[in-house]
């Protein structure tokens, strides 16, 4: 889609016993559309998508993201356009959410499910997973998702109740 950062839209994590996928959880009430405050944020009916031509660079949607899933980011002028400044450099400590560049335009980034897909393609991360752990879920299959887990934890807990109540029987 033009005019899209040129940043990939998942992020990663390694421990030394594993890597993770950092992904958007498209959230219902998700706090990142909420406290945005020129409205950059929406949900279409895939996902939560940030119109980075809107987006301010104001970093709120990362601050309240419980999932670490949005990140600042900005093309830098460097050698756009036959323009060659040295693109200054922050220091290794700096937080991403703190660090600036003088000259580029900083807005919000995360996964927007590829948005741009057809809507019977996975998104490519789901594509290219090489353990197939990630996966897409409609609102559908998470209700019934969860009234089954509802249903297994109700008759769990009968089963539990009448083992105690057998015990005090004995």
């Amino acid at each position: 889609m033009a005019g899209l950062q040129a940043e990939p839209r998942l992020a990663l994590t390694f421990t030394p016993q594993v890597t993770a996928a950092v992904t958007c959880h498209q959230c219902e009430g998700a706090p990142c559309l909420a406290v945005c405050p020129v409205d950059a944020i929406k949900r279409t009916d895939k996902a939560i998508v940030v119109n980075e031509q809107t987006c301010i660079g104001c970093k709120m949607c990362a601050v309240v993201c419980p999932f670490g899933a949005i990140h600042p980011s900005g093309t830098s002028t460097a050698g756009v356009a036959g323009i060659s400044y040295p693109t200054p450099t922050q220091p290794q400590g700096t937080s991403p959410l703190l660090a600036w560049s003088i000259g580029v335009y900083t807005c919000a980034v995360k996964c927007d499910l590829c948005s741009t897909l057809g809507s019977d393609e996975e998104p490519h991360c789901v594509d290219v997973c090489p353990t197939k752990a990630l996966y897409v879920r409609d609102a559908t299959t998470l209700t019934g998702i969860r009234k089954d887990k509802m249903r297994a934890a109700v008759a769990a807990n009968q089963i539990m109740m009448g083992r105690s109540t057998n015990l005090k029987e004995a």
